[in-house]
């Protein structure tokens, strides 16, 4: 036995065995709170894949912000992609929660320094948004803001099949590499082709994730693709546990997620 376990001391500093612990449950919840309500949300992962042995291609991938004002959140994002270096990057939806916030996270997301192509998911089409100013900021980097059509990228190396509605109108081509951008996962049992990588949000992760059970709640159209990788009938998915947070400013084992696929 260690000293401190054997030391009688340790124990009478006016506090038993039992109450110990009993203090221990009490603030492990207490700590856990805390850290996803003010820590997590704002601690940002980002995650390298190396899809290829010899890559040719780095693409940087993020999702869901749901912009509520707090700039400085989605001025990390765009910091981290400019500091990668990407051919492009992409953006799978949910921009924004509320119109009047569209113009203020487009001016930031124009700064980013490659190629940004990103699809609409469904806050922003609840939220009205003028798509128009979605199209002006993202030509502005060299990208497009994309909906249900396919666009060439990394100097006609990617072919981006971008899904904003099913059936899909666009189909994979030969000779590239055929990129899905789509907001919902579970959308991926329902393509009637095979692509080489599927991109996808929406699920959050579930922001809140229990060890060894997973999501304790997930939105419509996620099915089993919570977070990660997966096989699907239309390829290999990758599903973003976004950047914001839905209703309440909180994840837990969850953090919000930069992407990078070298390809």
């Amino acid at each position: 036995m260690s000293d401190i376990a054997t030391s009688p001391g340790f124990w009478n500093r006016g506090i038993s065995r039992r109450r110990w612990i009993r203090h221990l449950a009490w603030v492990t919840p207490g700590y856990a709170g805390v850290h996803a309500r003010w820590i997590e949300p704002d601690w940002l992962a980002v995650r390298t894949y190396r899809l290829n042995p010899k890559p040719t291609i780095r693409i940087a991938h993020f999702t869901d912000i749901h912009h509520r004002g707090d700039e400085g959140r989605i001025r990390d994002v765009v910091g981290r992609v400019n500091r990668l270096n990407p051919d492009f990057a992409v953006f799978t939806g949910d921009l924004v929660e509320e119109a009047p916030m569209f113009a203020p996270a487009l001016d930031i997301l124009s700064t980013i320094r490659c190629p940004l192509y990103g699809i609409a998911g469904n806050h922003d089409h609840w939220a009205k948004v003028d798509f128009r100013l979605a199209k002006a900021a993202f030509a502005k980097t060299g990208g497009a803001w994309l909906k249900d059509e396919a666009q060439l990228a990394a100097n006609g190396r990617v072919r981006l099949l971008a899904l904003d509605r099913l059936p899909a109108l666009a189909e994979p081509a030969d000779g590239v590499m055929n990129l899905v951008l789509m907001h919902y996962p579970a959308w991926a049992d329902r393509l009637p082709y095979r692509a080489d990588l599927l991109l996808a949000g929406h699920s959050h992760g579930g922001q809140v994730r229990i060890p060894f059970y997973g999501a304790l709640v997930k939105p419509h159209d996620v099915g089993r693709y919570e977070m990660g990788w997966y096989d699907t009938p239309a390829g290999r998915l990758y599903v973003n546990s976004g950047i914001g947070s839905l209703q309440v400013d909180f994840r837990f084992n969850c953090r919000p997620e930069l992407a990078v696929f070298e390809v």
